[in-house]
């Protein structure tokens, strides 16, 4: 398998080197092929690689830079002041060549708006998207984008979002002509902002996109289609909610304590209870959202993937291993191919 080098902006999200270190350690250890650069304080990551073996440690080099982009930092002061922040210095290796892709849990603008100045949109891409590959109820995956790089969409970009999940869903997901839906109010044809009715119209017309229509947020587990578009706002907000409510339920399958916190069920009860719980937690547990942490900035003409700022190692790993698979998958050159052949060029 073809070595792989990423760039890791270890300094980045709530908890920097406490979770990214690690976290690099595991996708080292998983994957003999991999190469990373750490980027950040060398101060704060060495005490953390003290014990680790050498031969793992040679697949590792450490970045210094000087400073880190507050996670709540306005994008526009925060690219001004960019230089020399381990954010920036991540993405500079992508775009030089030393590194294939770029991982960060840091401030989500931010990284945006770098990476649309340092690595660039590939041609015909308005603004980049956040996606991410979403597991549902009947054990496949959903692309969903946009979820937040983008608040206010019209219909081309729209129309972008789609061709790119439709393509990522085809490389990632290994779908045959994947099903396409806009996220609406409704089902009706007339339901829905006017951007969503002029791109679901413009979608139509791509001859070579199986476009099944509008969808309603209840419709987002289901299965009911293999590709989610939507505007940054609208995925956000369905994202957090979601990822909430899947969080809350996971966390009562482990609690069998009654609504007092005491255990006052016959030994008999507690044991189906726990019985129950392990069933639920094996048919449930594959929506955990550690599973499937890490939005890939699509659009690009790099990778780079934004992890949750409060991730843990183990879904910060995930993250690692999104970058792997679409810089493998060479989804950037596949959407750049697609959106010539199926976009008019004044898009």
């Amino acid at each position: 398998m073809t070595r792989l080098t990423l760039a890791l902006d270890a300094m980045g999200g709530d908890f920097g080197p406490c979770v990214t270190v690690p976290a690099a350690l595991q996708a080292l250890a998983s994957d003999s092929d991999l190469n990373l650069l750490l980027v950040g304080d060398p101060a704060s990551i060495n005490p953390l690689l003290a014990k680790i073996d050498s031969v793992l440690l040679s697949r590792l080099e450490i970045i210094a830079s000087e400073s880190v982009i507050a996670s709540d930092a306005k994008p526009s002061q925060a690219i001004r002041a960019s230089r020399g922040s381990s954010m920036r210095i991540a993405l500079e290796l992508v775009s030089a060549g030393r590194a294939q892709a770029c991982v960060s849990a840091g401030n989500t603008g931010a990284l945006m708006g770098l990476a649309k100045l340092l690595i660039k949109p590939l041609d015909g891409i308005e603004r980049p998207a956040l996606v991410s590959v979403l597991p549902h109820q009947q054990h496949g995956k959903t692309v969903v984008l946009d979820l937040g790089a983008n608040v206010d969409c019209d219909s081309t970009m729209l129309v972008q979002f789609a061709v790119m999940g439709s393509v990522m869903a085809e490389e990632v997901l290994a779908l045959r002509n994947p099903r396409v839906a806009l996220l609406n109010i409704g089902e009706e044809e007339t339901k829905g902002l006017n951007n969503i009715r002029e791109a679901a119209s413009r979608l139509r017309q791509i001859s070579s996109m199986n476009y099944i229509g509008y969808l309603e947020g209840n419709d987002l587990l289901t299965g009911k289609t293999d590709v989610m578009v939507c505007d940054g706002f609208v995925g956000n907000v369905t994202l957090k909610t979601m990822e909430g409510v899947v969080r809350m339920f996971l966390l009562l399958l482990k609690s069998p304590a009654d609504a007092t916190g005491k255990q006052k069920q016959p030994w008999w009860l507690k044991l189906t209870g726990r019985l129950l719980q392990k069933r639920l937690a094996k048919r449930f547990g594959h929506l955990n959202p550690d599973q499937y942490n890490g939005a890939c900035l699509l659009g690009l003409r790099g990778t780079v993937i934004k992890s949750h700022g409060a991730a843990n190692p183990r879904a910060f790993a995930v993250a690692i291993e999104q970058a792997m698979q679409a810089v493998r998958r060479q989804l950037p050159e596949r959407i750049a191919a697609r959106l010539e052949a199926v976009l008019p060029k004044s898009d």
